[in-house]
């Protein structure tokens, strides 16, 4: 048992990296790993030839049936964060090093909108390189099958741009410059990038009391966004509804998405979304 034991030992890196960009959670992600060595302990190694690629399957049925249970329910893509995600604190440094040493968070929400099968096929394909004749019986597909849901998942997650790509790049440019001055929480900065008329509209839930939903004009944008600059760490850019925005995702739980106006290369509007309806109704992708 305690070779058997050091063997397992030795595989819970790649374990836990799989399971953590199948569920984009590290208490999920440490669990499906747990419930891999119970069912190794119960088998033994004796009659599996290739131990990692047993493994390895094992974890991915087991993200598998999770993911399928998530999907009937839907709260864990928004609405109210997990303990985790509410409370930064509660995450270790190995938690942490996992967050900075695997996806962005933005890569994390658009694998949320997945299909289960879908998810499965693209990480163990794209992020692991495991062949299709491999994934094909993990998630019931022939292998022909299984490629094209990889490929399905590959389109989503890249999306397409509703704007031509020099008027992306431009918007791009004003958002990351809007992201950065937010996160400084340079008055002066954020309004550089913000049109004179600027429009500000924000769910209310994403507001503290007594904060007007709409705000109007560079400066008393400026100092709203300054307000709520302590969430900007949280953020990244993503490509939302064919052009850039940015998803607030701690630790790759969406709870709020912006989608900006640019007009020359000032924002001339921004939305705050934080209904979880509105949310699910985003077409959310990966900028190029």
């Amino acid at each position: 048992m305690d070779d058997l034991a050091e063997r397992f030992e030795e595989r819970r890196g790649e374990l836990r990296a799989i399971a953590y960009r199948m569920l984009g959670s590290p208490s999920e992600a440490d669990d499906a790993v747990q419930e891999t060595w119970l069912r190794l302990a119960r088998v033994g190694a004796a009659e599996i030839e290739n131990l990692t690629a047993w493994l390895r399957t094992v974890v991915t049925r087991i993200c598998l049936d999770l993911l399928r249970a998530k999907r009937t329910r839907r709260e864990e893509l928004t609405g109210e964060p997990a303990a985790e995600v509410a409370d930064p604190a509660r995450w270790g440094p190995e938690d942490q090093a996992l967050l900075a040493d695997s996806v962005s968070r933005a890569l994390l929400v658009v694998l949320d909108t997945l299909e289960p099968a879908e998810r499965i096929a693209f990480v163990l394909h794209d992020m692991f390189a495991v062949p299709f004749d491999q994934i094909a019986p993990i998630v019931d597909r022939t292998p022909v099958a299984a490629k094209k849901l990889a490929s399905r998942a590959r389109h989503k997650v890249r999306g397409r741009p509703a704007v031509p790509v020099a008027e992306l790049a431009r918007h791009r440019a004003a958002v990351e410059a809007f992201l950065a001055a937010a996160r400084s929480g340079d008055l002066a900065a954020i309004m550089a990038v913000l049109a004179p008329d600027v429009v500000r509209h924000a769910d209310p839930a994403t507001l503290p009391p007594g904060v007007p939903a709409v705000l109007r004009g560079a400066r008393a944008v400026a100092e709203g966004t300054v307000v709520l600059a302590a969430r900007s760490r949280y953020a990244e850019l993503a490509m939302i509804d064919g052009t850039a925005g940015l998803l607030v995702a701690p630790h790759g739980r969406l709870l709020y998405a912006l989608t900006f106006t640019v007009t020359g290369d000032r924002i001339a509007e921004y939305r705050v979304i934080a209904d979880p309806a509105r949310l699910a109704a985003l077409d959310l992708a990966v900028l190029p």
